[in-house]
């Protein structure tokens, strides 16, 4: 199983925008079905080095990772929204074990 976690920093973190953005990433379950899990996360602390949302989704194997970054959903709705509204992001990939 492979984990996929990125943490986004938004243009604007006010609250609005975070939800509204919390709520395309989760709409991902039911649409992308190489989903074997998905969590969302807002920041609460908002310190200076916070960033604002988090997503984590869990996926079989590499393959299934790579299929998830081309996957229609992920692609034309959610990478879209987030291409829009995050300042920066960072991300990590590890196997579980």
């Amino acid at each position: 199983m492979i984990k996929h976690i990125v943490c986004f920093k938004l243009k604007d973190g006010s609250e609005a925008t975070c939800l509204k953005t919390a709520e395309i990433l989760k709409s991902m379950k039911g649409n992308v079905s190489l989903l074997k899990d998905i969590e969302v996360g807002i920041d609460f602390l908002h310190s200076a080095r916070s960033y604002d949302i988090i997503l984590q989704v869990t996926l079989e194997d590499a393959d299934a990772l790579d299929a998830y970054q081309n996957d229609p959903y992920h692609c034309n709705i959610v990478k879209t929204h987030m291409h829009s509204v995050m300042e920066s992001s960072v991300a990590v990939d590890y196997e579980l074990s």
